[in-house]
Parts: structure tokens; sequence; C-alpha cells
């Protein structure tokens, strides 16, 4: 693929902003401005739209079209500012900036942020329902509460608190814990946390091309991103740990150094940040051979691995 991945990938960003802002103005007509307005104001804080263009660039590789992956990004999206919202809250990361902006409860109050998460949460579900033939809404509405749900985002969310001792938990009853035990443990949570969502925005790609179907989506087709979103996740979140240690807040749009500060699993602080960057690297190389097996429509997959592998902010 020829040019750069936002090059290619501009045209996907700006129908992902178009869909938002029309489907939040849909669903929200009637309800209280205030919440509304937090919904808006999280949603449309500046960000890259990473997960539904990964939503659209599965359902393209898989013969689908934009305009087919459109409603289901726009779910993962809310989804994705739903958990946002919440993270940040004091009783969770107690963050104060966001994608460069005031976090929400800090622009809006608590309250009014748990519940502006709550109903970004529950419109993602309506947004499916009303946009897609009762076989793709079905089976789209399952994935994405398995991968937001207890054994996916949210259940890496508690495990990510718990390493972090917020949440008591029994001491192990084999000893102390190996390296090698606080790596597979901070993979399982970043599996969880992150990379639940990443699979299920690609697998909602895939429903979203061919869920109507007789026989429904290709099962080869849906462990091809399957594979892949477990290599792009972690390759994602090492990249992530490395940038909290090495960038800035005027690039990343959030506050950085607070990994470390509160003695937070990071993979720099258990493997080093060299060993970190070559894991993000084998990782990438992982992802770019599962896009490959999608064929030549997995090219832009291929390329935004390689992206994120690489990337600054």
């Amino acid at each position: 693929m020829s040019g750069s991945i936002w090059d290619h990938l501009k045209p996907r960003q700006m129908a992902v902003e178009a869909a938002l802002r029309e489907q939040l103005a849909r669903h929200t007509a009637g309800a209280p401005p205030a919440v509304a307005e937090a919904m808006a104001y999280s949603l449309f804080a500046p960000g890259k739209r990473l997960r539904p263009l990964l939503v659209m660039l599965a359902c393209e590789a898989v013969g689908g079209s934009i305009d087919d992956a459109l409603a289901a990004g726009v779910a993962v999206e809310m989804v994705h500012t739903y958990s946002l919202v919440h993270d940040d809250l004091p009783a969770m990361d107690d963050d104060d900036l966001r994608r460069g902006l005031p976090t929400c409860h800090v622009k809006f109050g608590e309250a009014l942020a748990i519940l502006a998460g709550d109903a970004l949460l529950t419109l993602a579900f309506e947004v499916l329902a009303a946009s897609y033939g009762p076989k793709t809404a079905a089976v789209s509405c399952l994935e994405l509460s398995r991968g937001a749900g207890v054994v996916g985002m949210v259940g890496g969310q508690v495990l990510d608190l718990e390493a972090e001792g917020r949440i008591a938990v029994a001491p192990p009853k084999d000893g102390a814990a190996t390296s090698e035990d606080r790596v597979a443990g901070l993979e399982n949570i970043h599996r969880r946390k992150t990379g639940a969502l990443f699979r299920t925005a690609l697998r909602l790609g895939v429903h979203a091309a061919q869920g109507e179907r007789a026989s429904g989506a290709d099962t080869c087709a849906l462990a091809h991103v399957d594979r892949y979103a477990a290599a792009f996740g972690l390759a994602f979140q090492v990249t992530d740990d490395l940038l909290d240690v090495e960038s800035s807040a005027d690039k990343v749009g959030k506050r950085v150094g607070k990994d470390a500060a509160r003695g937070k699993l990071t993979y720099p602080g258990l493997l080093g940040a060299d060993a970190s960057r070559r894991k993000a690297q084998e990782l990438g190389q992982e992802a770019v051979t599962a896009a490959g097996a999608l064929g030549a429509g997995g090219e832009p997959l291929a390329e935004l691995a390689r992206y994120v592998v690489g990337r600054d902010r």
C-alpha cells in the first residue's frame, strides 16, 4: 500500500466522525441536555478512532464496505469512550487529563460522568440493534457484551486494580510470584483490559460484512482476526507503557509517568525498556503475519500494526 497509513485511513476517520454525530444526535433526542452534553464532550474529544478503524479494515478485508461497518464502529467507540470516562474517575485511575482535555468528571462532576458513561455503554447496544439485520444484530451484541464484559474489558480492569493493591485479594498459596508469573499476569490483564475490545472490533467488522449469510461469518476469517487481535493488542499495550515512560503529556494527551509513581505493573517495569521494545516488535510482526492470512485485503491491517509499534503518541 503506497503512501502513509493515515492517508489511507483519513476518509474512514471522517466517516466515523460523521456517523458518531448522527447516531448520538438521533438517539439522544429527548434526553436531558446535561447528560447528552457530557456524552458528546467525551465522545468527540480528539482521537484517532482506532477501534472503529479496526472494524472497518476487518470488514473491508473480507468483502464488506465502509458503510457496512459504520454502525458497529460507532458502537465500539461508544463502549471505549465509556470505559475511559469511568477509568478516569477518582475511584479508578484518578486522571484529570484525557485526549488533551480535562476528563469528564473534572468538567461535569463525578455523578454526571458516571451517568454519561452508563448512557454511552447502553447506547452502543441500541445502535447495533437498530442498524443491522436480525442475525448480524444478535451476534454483534453478543460479541460486544463478551468483549466489554466481566471476562473481557471489565475483568481486565478488576485484575489491574488488584495488581495495584486497590482491591483486596487472597495472597497466592504457592509463595511469591516469579518474574515469569508477573509477566504472564500482566499479559492476562492487558489481553482483557485492552485486547478484548480490539478483538471485538475486528470480529464486529467480519460480522458486519458477512453476518446475514445463511452460514454466518466465515470461521477462518474470524480465526485470522483473532490471531491478529492477540498480537496487536499486546503490541499496543507494550508501546503504551513505553510512552508513559518516555513521552510527554503534550504528545500523548494524558498524564505520563503515573504508572511508575503508583507502582503499577508495566512492561518496562518488568522487562526494561529495551526488552519491551523488542517484545513490541515481535508482537507487531505476529500481527503482520496474521493480517497477511486475510490476503491482499489485510494489508491495511498489517500497515496499522507497523504504525502502532513505531508510534510516539
